[in-house]
């Protein structure tokens, strides 16, 4: 059941890689940010997980309040991610990723990810931008510091980045990314503008491909891996449907739901 044991990481995987890829836009320059951003404290995205026809698993995406990072005022992202009752019979794991950025969503602050399972991890990435360095470490074991470039981003973080401008067609571009590890320029392509149904609702979407040659893990083991995203082409910018393809099969995840800051009201 090697496919099983995979399970959780190939979903987390997919959500990271999300993350990677959706800074379409990006260029750096913080005066292009507006200071009233499509997310407060209170969001909430809820997505389900499919392995072909089998309920694979669930991850849920949060805004929680603003916290305080060593005197930083920063916004806090969180997600978690679980395997299905069905699965669990298989393979049973959780994990829950923590996202600590500058209130400006210039670059990240604090990275953390906590694993049960098969594969427990407990990381966390320092950033010292002083330094313009990230220290990984797992369960206190400590890696050597890594070169960052300027502007860098979390996986999870990176979530909200591309929320902050508008999608164009045919865009491409390059975004630093770092996990702590290695810092990474990763590429991706806003392919096409369409309209997709997703149980009887209809969504105005912008279809996203990354390019999988710059984005390592799972994907860069596996001939002809794909993943698509669609966001919606409106001012929140949410996704609602991912497509991954690689070794171990084929992956949809869908949004069931979703709770706007200004429903919370």
């Amino acid at each position: 059941m090697s496919s099983f044991s995979s399970l959780t990481n190939y979903l987390v995987h997919t959500f990271i890689v999300m993350a990677f890829i959706i800074t379409l836009g990006f260029n750096g320059n913080a005066n292009a940010f507006e200071k009233s951003f499509p997310f407060h404290p209170g969001e909430k995205l809820i997505f389900q997980a499919k392995w072909g026809f089998i309920p694979a698993g669930e991850a849920v995406i949060e805004t929680l309040p603003m916290a305080n990072i060593n005197g930083t005022l920063s916004y806090h992202f969180v997600m978690e991610t679980k395997t299905s009752a069905r699965m669990d019979v298989f393979y049973k794991a959780w994990q829950r990723q923590d996202s600590y950025t500058d209130i400006d969503m210039n670059r990240s602050i604090l990275y953390k990810k906590l694993s049960k399972g098969k594969h427990p991890r407990d990381v966390i990435v320092n950033f010292d931008w002083a330094k313009h360095e990230a220290t990984y470490s797992n369960f206190g074991e400590k890696m050597k510091p890594i070169a960052i470039l300027p502007g860098s981003f979390d996986p999870l973080s990176l979530f909200f980045v591309i929320r902050l401008y508008d999608l164009k067609e045919n865009v491409q571009i390059e975004i630093p990314v770092t996990d702590g590890k290695k810092c990474m320029l990763v590429k991706a392509t806003v392919v096409k503008r369409e309209k997709i149904t997703l149980s009887g609702k209809t969504y105005d979407t912008y279809l996203v491909e990354p390019d999988m040659e710059s984005i390592g893990g799972v994907f860069k083991k596996s001939k002809n891996a794909k993943l698509k995203i669609w966001f919606t082409a409106d001012e929140r910018k949410i996704p609602v449907k991912i497509r991954s393809k690689a070794g171990i099969g084929c992956f949809i995840f869908e949004l069931i739901s979703a709770v706007h800051y200004t429903e919370l009201q």
